[in-house]
């Protein structure tokens, strides 16, 4: 799988490691940055980047990560198809892609460590969407989105 990775200067050390750790697993990684954990920089720009990147279909899935996940999640759901989760751990993980279709996992690096973080993300990639009813709500929310678009 093309996965592209975002986050801001407060988790550059940990998209590092899970770079490493799904490139180890044989997916293909894209590094959207930030790469200067000095810089201070806005986390709203790297969820755009990964977001924009999955909808216009260079990378299938995406990584964010900031300090605590939240911030740079919302910023990236703001893209119309774009499903974005925060998980501290794996069950969530694992429900956001078998019942949410989630296209992203976002993770807090001041929130959970470099292995809970590896457990999170394995289990997240190793999910697979149910459908069925949660298909429906898929469209329910996508009708949201249609609704609000301008």
């Amino acid at each position: 799988m093309k996965i592209g990775f975002g986050c801001d200067h407060a988790a550059v050390e940990l998209k590092n490691e899970l770079l490493s750790f799904l490139k180890e697993k044989g997916h293909e990684c894209v590094d959207y940055g930030s790469y200067d954990p000095n810089a201070k920089d806005n986390y709203p720009e790297y969820g755009l980047k990964v977001a924009e990147a999955i909808t216009s279909g260079a990378v299938e899935k995406g990584v964010l990560i900031c300090g605590t996940g939240v911030g740079i999640s919302l910023a990236a759901n703001k893209v119309p198809g774009i499903r974005a989760c925060v998980c501290s751990e794996p069950y969530t993980a694992k429900l956001t892609v078998e019942h949410n279709n989630a296209n992203i996992i976002a993770l807090g690096a001041r929130v959970v460590g470099v292995e809970l973080a590896k457990m999170i993300v394995d289990t997240f990639f190793s999910a697979q969407f149910q459908g069925g009813r949660h298909a429906e709500r898929i469209q329910m929310i996508t009708d949201i989105e249609k609704k609000y678009s301008k």
